[in-house]
């Protein structure tokens, strides 16, 4: 594992921190008048998702973690686990719901993600800011109900539930932010 120093962080380096993974979200060097210069970091948990701030003295040697990113396709589900394949390799590996979190809700199959893992564990799964999903159950939109901002919940062909405009019906396919699950528009 490589040590770098406090002066050569950049946002996005991943850190092992008291055995725990973190990225760097924002950093600051700062050099003040008396006294010995620090950096002031944002740091995010890869395992939670928690930020929390932290200051480290210039110059002190922290431990980079090299992750391994690879773009993984999503091929389908067994039983509860999701099956990848490796885009340049062909290899398949199998993924539980628990790896993915919030990412699991959103994935349809041949579905791209961007799955980051540290010596052979998954740490993250990126997958593209919003996605397009079937509606496969909501209750029917009245002829006349156009209620401005006025929502109803509606279940979405992976079983996610998200609120939707009166007008979106079963079987429309609507577009979906994956970071918040809110709905952007009917496609």
């Amino acid at each position: 594992m490589p040590a770098i120093t406090t002066n050569d962080l950049k946002n996005g380096i991943t850190l092992e921190i008291d055995g725990a993974l973190f990225t760097v979200i924002e950093f600051q060097h700062v050099k003040p008048g008396k006294g010995g210069a620090f950096v002031r970091t944002k740091l995010r948990n890869l395992k939670n998702g928690n930020v929390f701030e932290k200051t480290f003295n210039a110059g002190i040697r922290v431990e980079q973690a090299i992750l391994d990113k690879r773009d993984m396709q999503f091929l389908y589900k067994d039983g509860s686990d999701f099956i990848f394949m490796d885009t340049d390799s062909y290899e398949q590996m199998q993924v539980a719901p628990v790896a993915l979190g919030e990412a699991a809700d959103y994935l349809i199959e041949n579905a791209m993600a961007i799955i980051a893992t540290y010596q052979g564990e998954i740490v993250s799964v990126e997958i593209a800011a919003s996605a397009e999903l079937a509606v496969t159950e909501t209750e029917p939109g009245v002829q006349g109900d156009r209620v401005s901002g006025a929502r109803k919940p509606a279940t979405l062909e992976t079983g996610k539930v998200i609120q939707v405009p009166l007008f979106v019906n079963i079987g429309d396919r609507v577009k979906v932010d994956t970071r918040s699950g809110d709905y952007i528009t009917r496609v």
